[in-house]
Parts: C-alpha cells; structure tokens; sequence
C-alpha cells in the first residue's frame, strides 16, 4: 500500500542547489516511489549550528518502502554526496530527513516518525505547509499554528525552482 511521505532536503557545502537537485532524481528514482512535488527554495541560517547558510526544501513522494527502508534508502543517497559527519550538526553536502510517513508513529534508536522537530524549524515548516497548507499532526493538530513559534528564524523563500537533475557519472 502506498504511503505519502515528505522528506526535509537541506545542504549548505558546495553547490547546494545541484546537490539538492541530485537527491531529488535519486528520490525519484527510488524503487515503489513516485517523485510528487518539491516545495520552493528556501535560504535558512543554520539552526543550533555554524556554518555557511542551508539551501532548504521538501519533497513529497509516494511510496510503497516501509519508513525504514526510506530511511536507508536516504542515508544512501546522502553517502553517494559525499555526506561526512564529523561531530553533530556538522555542515553538510546534503542532509535528508525522513518528516513524516503516513500515519507512521515509530521510535527507534534510528528513527523517530514524526520527526520530532519538524515544528520547531522553519526550513521546515515553511516548505512542508506550502505542500500541504492544511496539515495535521496528531500530537501537533494544524502545523500552521506553530508558524509564530519560528519568527525568530533567519529564512528567506529564494526565487528558484528547484528540478531533479540526475548525477553525472565519470
């Protein structure tokens, strides 16, 4: 059975756009997964972290993999960027999070469904409302009413488009 599931793309080393656009063909092309939208471009000051500003989206697919299999399947395609974590909130050449799956309630030492800081970011919550204006978290109701919570966030919706752009293999 199918399953919506929105992923939070975020890089902020090398060229953010392209790394982005390369996870969005790698989601793509996921086995039982459909690409369906891709939120805008969001610029963001990094949160609880130092480093250059991130390059922020979300991608909404439609997939039959189980939330965990997602999740490999993410750190998979983070490692094929060069992802590298050094020490914790690290900058990154890409950055994928698993937000939500379904009505997918889980929590493992590898895992936590909803991400359990999706209402506290703005790089988050701006991009997964405008994909979904009117969603609702059990345990959070309507996301919108935790806007106000994020004013402080430096972030900026960047005129861009972003589209998914396969790797380029040598």
């Amino acid at each position: 059975m199918s399953e919506l599931a929105y992923i939070g793309l975020g890089a902020n080393l090398g060229d953010t756009r392209l790394a982005l656009e390369q996870a969005l063909a790698a989601l793509a092309a996921l086995p039982d997964t459909r690409l369906l939208a891709v939120s805008g471009a969001y610029r963001s000051a990094p949160v609880d972290a130092g480093g250059p500003d991130f390059l922020n989206a979300v991608a909404l697919l439609e997939t039959r993999l189980t939330p965990e299999t997602l999740l490999d399947a993410l750190l998979a395609i983070e490692l094929e960027q060069g992802r590298e974590r050094p020490y914790r909130h690290a900058p990154r050449t890409l950055d994928l999070d698993l937000l939500l799956q379904g009505q997918a309630r889980v929590e493992t030492a590898r895992l936590s469904l909803p991400h359990p800081r999706l209402h506290l970011r703005a790089f988050v919550l701006q991009p997964l409302l405008e994909l979904s204006p009117d969603l609702q978290i059990p345990e959070l109701g309507n996301l919108r009413s935790h806007l106000a919570a994020t004013d402080g966030q430096a972030i900026e919706r960047l005129p861009i488009t972003l589209s998914p752009v396969p790797r380029m293999t040598r």
